[in-house]
């Protein structure tokens, strides 16, 4: 999940996929009007973000805490908990095809004595909490030396499928075997444990960073060949990931398993009107479609997934990126389309100076009572469980006070 901060916004606001692909069928309406108001939160595990506050805690001690935060949600009225469970592609659960997470016991691929994702989807369950698995497919590590991953990760394994960029490792997303990979790895959870979604976060293709290139030749010159682009190539590669995972969540409930839900929580601007007569009226420095090779667009229009949370991460009147214009944009993109529509928002951001409108608040309560304009708004999603629990001005406090007052809505 990206934490576009104040500096952060600073650089990346300021600084046709292949006719192979099929369309998936969209949700059924009468699907989706039986649904609950999304109320959610994000829960990370990476670098112990949200959870677990320290590696070095005894299983009793994470457990305790993952209570607490399923307990937080509780008692905030939420009701969908989002559990980032492979967040370096490592798994917090035992997988056939990863290692154990690091952020459990400080060593990757140690094992913890406990299955946090057994665990979670039950206490999560008992407090008729949903919990969606969030994966991050192609992120590999938060830094760049292969010899630090364990001895028989995949990574190290299959040395041709990683590449260096920005002072992290990633996977390759233009080999078709880390495609069939990642998917295998993340679908072993979906088979295991009875999950209620399917998410991923923001990161395909990285984030641009400034003076780097991300030297995928070999891949391109091997798989390429017939895309008009470089680029076309790269948003068919995350097109298929998207579009095959669709696929085999809704061919494992077509043959009577449970049906899982589907979505992606995408940086918010897909394209800048300026670029695209078809974008939102926004001046955002990075550009799904462009920097991050993620039609994100494409993919509601098509019906491939069941929801979409943009990450929304701007007060109401934001110049360079209006929670104002980017929520109604995403309402006319996913009318009649079956996709719910939820709105990631950045409670992490309040109480901060800049802008300033940050410092009010009540200024996240205001985005809901904006966004209710907007039939094809379902609910809201916040960044992240950490800031849920402690609420350092009051804002979620707030939210809870001026649209949480009722049971969760239909």
């Amino acid at each position: 999940m990206r934490r576009i901060t104040r500096r952060g916004f600073a650089v990346a606001a300021l600084g046709a996929a292949s006719s192979l692909l099929t369309t998936a069928g969209a949700a059924a309406p009468a699907d989706r009007a039986s649904r609950r108001e999304m109320r959610g939160m994000w829960l990370a595990t990476v670098a112990n973000l949200d959870w677990p506050s320290s590696a070095r805690l005894r299983p009793a001690e994470q457990q305790r805490e993952l209570r607490a935060h399923f307990d937080t949600a509780v008692a905030r009225k939420l009701n969908t908990v989002f559990f980032q469970v492979r967040p370096t592609a490592d798994a917090l659960w035992p997988s056939r095809y990863e290692p154990w997470a690091a952020c459990l016991t400080g060593q990757q691929g140690r094992d913890p004595g406990w299955d946090p994702l057994d665990f979670a989807v039950r206490e999560a369950h008992r407090r008729n909490l949903e919990l969606h698995a969030w994966f991050n497919p192609y992120r590999v590590a938060n830094h760049t030396d292969p010899g630090r991953l364990t001895p028989d990760h995949p990574a190290r394994r299959h040395p041709d499928w990683v590449l260096p960029y920005g002072g992290k490792l990633y996977y390759n997303p233009g080999v078709p075997e880390v495609r069939g990979f990642v998917q295998d790895a993340m679908f072993d959870a979906v088979r295991r444990y009875p999950v209620d979604g399917v998410h991923f976060d923001d990161y395909f293709y990285p984030y641009p960073v400034a003076g780097q290139r991300f030297d995928d030749d070999a891949a391109f010159d091997e798989f390429g060949s017939g895309f008009r682009s470089r680029a076309a190539w790269r948003r068919d590669n995350i097109d298929r990931l998207v579009h095959e995972m669709a696929d085999r969540l809704r061919d494992e409930g077509g043959r009577g398993g449970r049906a899982v839900r589907f979505g992606v929580a995408p940086f918010a601007v897909w394209r800048n009107r300026a670029t695209d007569q078809q974008g939102s009226r926004t001046q955002a420095g990075v550009q799904t479609y462009d920097d991050l090779y993620a039609d994100t667009r494409r993919w509601v229009r098509e019906g491939w997934l069941d929801y979409i949370v943009p990450q929304v991460y701007w007060p109401l009147g934001f110049a360079a990126a209006d929670y104002a214009e980017l929520v109604p944009w995403w309402a006319r993109t996913v009318d009649g389309t079956g996709v719910d529509l939820y709105i990631g928002e950045a409670l992490y951001k309040a109480g901060e100076a800049q802008p300033a409108a940050w410092e009010d608040p009540a200024e996240l309560s205001r985005h809901l009572t904006f966004a209710r304009r907007y039939p094809q708004v379902r609910g809201h999603v916040y960044f992240s469980a950490k800031e849920v629990a402690r609420d350092r001005v009051g804002a979620m406090a707030r939210v809870v006070r001026d649209h949480y007052a009722r049971t969760t809505r239909t």
